[in-house]
C-alpha cells in the first residue's frame, strides 16, 4: 500500500527548522521523516510518495546522499577495502518525490499526487510531524469495517492547558485540565480510499470542506488511540522527543518491539 507523506511544512515554531524543512528536523541523528517512514516500512508499506514544498530540494538531497553506514552497524575490513552492513534501512524502499507547491495546503498537496496513487484502492497518508506506536493493522481493520472513505487517528492532546467554559458575559462556569475532558484531536495518521479525490475542490483544505462532505454522508471515521502519540509542533516538543529518544525509551520504534513483519503483511 502506498504512503503519502506531506513534507511541505515550514516548521516556524521549531528553531532547528529555520534552514531545513520541518520533516528533516532530527530526533537523534535521523530526521523525523525517517522515523515515520521506518514505522510504515515495519508494517510492510514501503512505497512512499513525498509531497514536497518548502525546501523540497533538501528532502531530495537527504535521500540522494543517504549513507547506510551512518544509520546502521557495519564491519570494515581489509584496511578499509571491504565494508559489510550488518543491517540496512532503505534498500527496499521506493520513494517518489513530487513538487506540490510552495504554499499549498494539505488538501491541494493531496490532490496534486492523485496521478501517483492511480490504481490504489486504499492508501495511507501522514502529516509527517508526529510519532506513535499505533498498531497500524488495527486501524486498517477498523477503517475497512466502517466502509469509510477516510479515517484518521483520534488522540488525546499532550498539553497541559486548562479548558475554560464561560457564559456570554465572560463569567467562568467550569475549568478543568484538558486531559480530564473528552476533547480529542486529529493525530495526522490517515487512511483513504481513492474516492477521497472526488470530495476535494480547488483550493480546499482537507479537514475543512472535504471532511464536512464526508461527515454528511457518514463516510469519515476516527480510530481512537490512547497509547503513545506526540506531535513535534514546537521547539519544546522537539526537546521532549529528543530526551525520550536519548533515554532509550522511544515507543514509536515499533520495529524494535518484536512484532513480526509477517503480521503486518497479513492485514
Amino acid at each position: 500500500m502506498k504512503v503519502v507523506l506531506f513534507c511541505g511544512g515550514l516548521g516556524l515554531r521549531i528553531r532547528d527548522a529555520e534552514n531545513v524543512p520541518k520533516p528533516l528536523v532530527t530526533i537523534g541523528y535521523r530526521p523525523i521523516l525517517w522515523h515515520i517512514m521506518k514505522y510504515y516500512a515495519h508494517f510492510g508499506h514501503k512505497d512512499f510518495v513525498l509531497c514536497l514544498g518548502h525546501r523540497g530540494d533538501a528532502v531530495k538531497d537527504y535521500f540522494l546522499n543517504y549513507n547506510e553506514c551512518v544509520s546502521n552497524d557495519f564491519t570494515l575490513s581489509e584496511g578499509g577495502k571491504k565494508l559489510e552492513l550488518v543491517k540496512s534501512d532503505i534498500h527496499d524502499w521506493k520513494i517518489t518525490f513530487v513538487d506540490t507547491g510552495l504554499t499549498s495546503n494539505i488538501g491541494q498537496r493531496l490532490k496534486a499526487i492523485e496521478p501517483y496513487v492511480r490504481g490504489e484502492t486504499e492508501f495511507l497518508a501522514n502529516y509527517s510531524d508526529g510519532l506513535t506506536n499505533l498498531p497500524l493493522p488495527s486501524q486498517l481493520e477498523h477503517f475497512r469495517s466502517q466502509k469509510a472513505i477516510a479515517s484518521f487517528v483520534s488522540v488525546k492532546p499532550r498539553i497541559s492547558y486548562h479548558v475554560v467554559t464561560a457564559d456570554p458575559n465572560g463569567r467562568v462556569t467550569a475549568i478543568d485540565d484538558i486531559d480530564r475532558t473528552p476533547i480529542r484531536i486529529n493525530g495526522g495518521y490517515f487512511i483513504f480510499r481513492r474516492e477521497i479525490f472526488d470530495y476535494i475542490r480547488s483550493g480546499e483544505e482537507l479537514v475543512h470542506e472535504p471532511f464536512q462532505r464526508l461527515m454528511r454522508e457518514s463516510r469519515l471515521t476516527a480510530y481512537q488511540y490512547d497509547d503513545f502519540w506526540m506531535a513535534m509542533d514546537t521547539f519544546k516538543d522537539r526537546q521532549q522527543l529528543e530526551e525520550i529518544y536519548s533515554n532509550g525509551e522511544a515507543p514509536w520504534e515499533v520495529w524494535n518491539d518484536g512484532i513480526a513483519p509477517a503480521y503486518a503483511q497479513a492485514v
